[in-house]
């Protein structure tokens, strides 16, 4: 049986090609000039000052957020903190505030506190146990802990700690 040659049939894509082709010439590029401002027009102005705007009595705003005290340290890196705090009191925060060490043993601290703004980070070794990383912020004579334990990049110190700490965290 001889072979027939038969011609290939291309209208389904010579369609899609020609409403490619529309799609394009229609979408244009810009602001049509009928709607694009006049040179030297003037900008429209709100008619009603911010002042002007009367809220229900029953809606009020949300407290400001009291403004970040940077504290005695940098904030973008961080430094010794020169004795305060003293590795003693990080651990007495860690105990006091949580149960992640023991209440006897040897406790070291193999990472003296580094600080960045009024947080601190700081790591102790527990023997049998892997390094403790601490993330405490505040005065030294009222440490509070913030985290502590082996991943200490929580939501508060991702979002809150200074970027020094983070850095420093490993977060």
């Amino acid at each position: 049986m001889p072979l027939r040659r038969t011609r290939p049939s291309y209208p389904a894509s010579l369609l899609t090609i020609a409403c490619l082709a529309g799609v394009a010439l229609l979408s244009g590029c810009g602001v049509p000039p009928e709607l694009q401002p006049k040179p030297g027009g003037t900008v429209p102005q709100p008619s009603v000052s911010p002042s002007a705007v009367t809220l229900p009595p029953s809606f009020s705003l949300p407290p400001s957020a009291p403004p970040s005290s940077p504290g005695p340290f940098p904030e973008l890196t961080v430094t010794d903190c020169q004795g305060r705090p003293s590795g003693d009191q990080i651990i007495a925060a860690v105990r006091r505030k949580s149960s992640v060490l023991p209440n006897s043993g040897t406790v070291t601290v193999t990472r003296p506190p580094v600080c960045a703004g009024t947080w601190q980070y700081s790591v102790l070794t527990v023997s049998g146990r892997e390094p403790l990383q601490v993330v405490t912020k505040g005065a030294p004579a009222s440490l509070d802990l913030v985290t502590a334990g082996t991943d200490i990049c929580t939501v508060e110190v991702r979002n809150l700690a200074p970027p020094g700490l983070r850095i420093a965290a490993g977060c």
